[in-house]
């Protein structure tokens, strides 16, 4: 059986941003707890044995959010979210995240050396999730052999484009740059 690899939900009421401004990254982490939490609508999640699959959400104050099937194996490979803040939870399955604790520069280069004390991995299991800041780069991963992952991903604001590295041991090397309009 085919599922598409992208899926759209009918849109749900986004929660109240907190007062007075756009939502904060612990709002986008209470919001992905909630959803991660909402059985209906993670099983409502077409899964692919070949590739993720994804439905968008409406996520609090305007933030884009994202309800992601990870088949076995699976990974987003080194990116960063565009400058955008953000959080994710895991909802089914265990999740691997790796990232680079270092706030690197924003533009002008295409290679980095990193120090070797910047590494950081973390497992996120049902209910567990974080959140993040404008220059978070990291890669997740579905690690299990046999069993599907499922997260919800919120980003404020919405993502302006998302810049992919390539890594070799302590270098990261910028690959390209990818806009909204090639994710449709």
């Amino acid at each position: 059986m085919f599922f598409p690899v992208r899926a759209f939900a009918p849109p749900r009421p986004a929660p109240t941003a907190s007062p007075g401004g756009p939502p904060t990254a612990a709002d986008l982490l209470a919001f992905a707890r909630r959803t991660a939490a909402d059985r209906q609508l993670t099983d409502a999640l077409p899964l692919d044995p070949e590739g993720r699959t994804w439905i968008c959400l409406n996520g609090p104050g305007g933030s884009e959010a994202w309800l992601i099937g990870w088949p076995p194996g699976s990974a987003t490979g080194w990116h960063d979210h565009g400058g955008s803040y953000g959080a994710f939870a895991t909802a089914e399955g265990r999740l691997t995240e790796q990232s680079v604790a270092a706030q690197l520069p924003t533009g002008g280069w295409t290679m980095l050396e990193l120090a070797d004390d910047v590494d950081r991995e973390r497992t996120l299991t049902p209910g567990d999730g974080r959140a993040f800041g404008p220059h978070h780069v990291h890669q997740v991963r579905n690690a299990s052999p046999d069993r599907h992952a499922v997260s919800v991903h919120v980003y404020y604001p919405p993502l302006p484009m998302m810049r992919r590295y390539g890594r070799t041991g302590r270098t990261l090397r910028l690959e390209r740059v990818e806009r909204p309009q090639e994710w449709a």
